[in-house]
């Protein structure tokens, strides 16, 4: 869940061990920038942030997700997410006559309890539950609370560090789109500058520099796209990996669908002119800044997902769209009602908890309009309940 904006000046002190850890990720931050002759692409800083092995803030030990950490996934808000999620994982299933369920960074682990229940309620279990997670420390935390929610299913779910080949079910990658390394540039009155990052005594700083090659080949498509040229003094990101990145899960997929969760807007929504900042987002403690270049490693970095770029990657690889949709209107379509159809049984304060976990997931205000829904079929079957009625394609 996107928490509230606030001003970086004004962000609570790190404790001691986090401070440490901080200076650790800095120090390595500045040997890359040393070796790379004094910069390095604000797509590297992000990089060796949030990834450097041992030290980034996913492959490190501090707790990320939930109350105790920086940020609330839909998952960790409420199982409700993952049940109507897996009520489209089930139709797949039954129409490609099974398989398995692959998803890509469990995070904590909430949604693969979460599905799992529901579909083994649904009697359309997966063959195997097969995660891809590239950190250690979150791959025992996703075992342990599988072990501890659903042990029998312990048996069921497979670690793995690489795609699987000619793969045939459902990928699930829920917000993980939005923490791949993105470039970040400012369109000016003489070209593109590729916004750099410099060390200095104090910490580290933005630098321009006239844009290389493949990123100012990158937005001139995007304003070609669009229509228009950017406003001198527009600030934005682009990701140059997720169409390759998309590339990849699309060449593993043999038969079935992948569902992709995020934040994301379409193109022209995602470069509009009122975004001249861009959509690049930090959390820590669950206070959202703007500032990515203070706390590396013990906060997150994310920008939100130019959904257009990965319906035109997934189209080159082969994949049919087979829907987008904002969360709340998926979610009422593909069987949140259905979910609930106990409620007015329940005591008041059941009630009441599961109406404000209802509001968060689908009202406008909340996640149930910035949050998105995109399904990429291989294979000839239906497409999911969810995506009925609710389908936003012709908007990317």
């Amino acid at each position: 869940m996107q928490a509230e904006m606030h001003d970086a000046r004004r962000l609570p002190e790190p404790d001691a061990a986090s401070l440490a850890h901080c200076r650790k990720v800095a120090a390595l931050i500045r040997e890359q920038i040393v070796a790379a002759g004094g910069s390095i692409s604000f797509a590297d800083f992000m990089q060796h942030a949030l990834y450097a092995p041992g030290f980034g803030y996913y492959m490190a030990g501090a707790r990320k997700f939930g109350a105790a950490g920086d940020f609330v996934t839909a998952p960790e808000l409420s199982p409700l997410f993952g049940r109507v999620l897996a009520r489209q994982c089930a139709e797949v299933f039954e129409q490609i006559g099974g398989g398995e369920l692959l998803e890509l960074g469990a995070g904590s682990g909430a949604l693969a309890v979460d599905l799992l229940r529901k579909l083994k309620e649904l009697d359309v279990l997966p063959l195997r539950y097969r995660i891809l997670e590239v950190s250690a420390e979150l791959q025992e935390r996703q075992h342990e609370r599988i072990r501890n929610e659903l042990p029998e299913m312990l048996q069921r779910v497979e670690w793995l560090s690489d795609l699987p080949p000619a793969f045939n079910g459902v990928i699930v990658a829920n917000e993980v789109a939005d923490a791949l390394p993105v470039e970040r540039f400012t369109r000016t009155s003489d070209g593109i500058q590729q916004q750099r990052v410099i060390a200095t005594e104090s910490g580290f700083a933005w630098q321009g520099m006239p844009a290389p090659e493949l990123l100012a080949r990158a937005v001139h498509k995007i304003e070609v796209d669009i229509g228009r040229k950017l406003r001198p003094g527009h600030t934005a990101e682009i990701s140059l990996g997720l169409p390759g990145w998309i590339e990849s899960v699309a060449a593993s997929l043999a038969q079935g669908l992948i569902f992709l969760c995020d934040y994301g807007v379409s193109r022209r929504e995602y470069y509009a002119a009122d975004r001249k900042d861009g959509w690049l987002r930090c959390h820590y403690r669950h206070r959202a800044h703007s500032d990515p270049l203070i706390y590396p490693g013990i906060q997150d970095l994310t920008a939100w997902v130019d959904f257009s770029l990965l319906a035109e990657a997934a189209a080159g690889s082969g994949l049919k769209l087979d829907g987008y949709a904002a969360q709340g209107p998926f979610l009422l379509q593909g069987g949140l009602v259905e979910e609930l159809a106990d409620f007015v049984e329940l005591p008041t304060d059941r009630q009441l908890e599961l109406s404000r976990q209802v509001k968060l997931l689908t009202l406008p205000g909340e996640m149930g309009e910035n949050f998105k829904c995109m399904g990429l079929r291989r294979g000839e079957f239906q497409v999911p309940t969810a995506f009925a009625g609710t389908d936003r394609a012709h908007t990317l």
